[in-house]
């Protein structure tokens, strides 16, 4: 059966892929960023997964102010990479596993999680950045990828809890999957930012921390945590984290972290990376 072996949490800068597409990821400035990935690099070489569930948000590229599903997932062939403004970024298409998009979502829809099905549509830096900070320069990505993308763009979000238990139903609709495949489930997205207003630049160093060390063990306080916290605490774009608790649900009742990686500036954000694999509840911690 498949299974889902680990899980990794990233911010995803969209100046991270400026960086890395213009060769700038070892200067003064994004070298400290971009080292804090050499370790996943390395680990992902080894690991060679199958598929990769990436859970994003798309910024106005595949949906916009007519349309803005709660989570929508990929269950196309190809998807290309989005034109932000300046061009799509020249890093190679993201190859989709319909298979098992269409089982999980069939799985989700059949146990309450109502889903909207995409089958076309443009990527954009939500999704892309994080695969060049995972595999770096290559000719086409090293793995599938289930796209599935969820609203922190417009008010009502959906909460952590809801995240979290998304995450518990997708690792059990990837464990009912007949093959034999490797899956890493990604969670995605800002950690404290604030991108307009009085309050542009905010970065809440603690509160980051914070949720970084909540991903790890059994806890699940992360799960109740409101969305008025977020705003208060993280800025307005801070809710983003909420997409990291899908990929924790995913892992089951504890987690042992392999990798941890924070930096402050990235761009006016912090940068936050993390990979977990899921443990006993005995054997879990830092």
């Amino acid at each position: 059966m498949a299974l889902i072996t680990a899980g990794v949490g990233s911010s995803h800068v969209p100046l991270l892929g400026v960086a890395h597409d213009q060769g700038k990821d070892r200067d003064d400035y994004f070298g400290p960023i971009f080292a804090g990935y050499d370790w996943t690099r390395a680990w992902e070489r080894a690991e060679k997964p199958d598929v990769v569930i990436l859970v994003y948000n798309d910024h106005a590229s595949a949906f916009d102010m007519k349309i803005i599903p709660t989570f929508a997932i990929g269950c196309g062939e190809r998807y290309a990479p989005a034109d932000e403004g300046w061009g799509p970024r020249k890093v190679p298409d993201v190859i989709g596993h319909p298979d098992l998009g269409w089982h999980i979502a069939q799985s989700l829809i059949l146990d309450e999680f109502d889903m909207t099905i995409i089958n076309e549509m443009d990527v954009d830096h939500g999704l892309t950045v994080p695969l060049s900070m995972m595999f770096g320069h290559v000719d086409s990505w090293p793995c599938k990828v289930v796209p599935l993308a969820v609203n922190v763009v417009t008010y009502p979000p959906p909460s952590g809890n809801r995240c979290w238990a998304l995450g518990e139903a997708i690792a059990r609709a990837v464990a009912s999957f007949p093959e034999d495949i490797n899956v890493q489930i990604w969670g995605t997205g800002g950690m404290s930012h604030q991108l307009q207003g009085e309050r542009a630049g905010l970065i809440n160093a603690e509160w980051d921390n914070m949720f970084l060390d909540g991903l790890i063990g059994e806890s699940e306080h992360l799960r109740r945590i409101p969305h008025i916290d977020y705003l208060r605490e993280t800025g307005s774009e801070g809710i983003e984290m909420v997409m990291w608790l899908i990929m924790r649900g995913a892992l089951g009742p504890a987690t042992r972290a392999l990798h941890r990686h924070y930096h402050v500036p990235c761009s006016n954000t912090a940068i936050g990376h993390i990979v977990l694999e899921p443990a006993s509840p005995l054997s879990s911690g830092a």
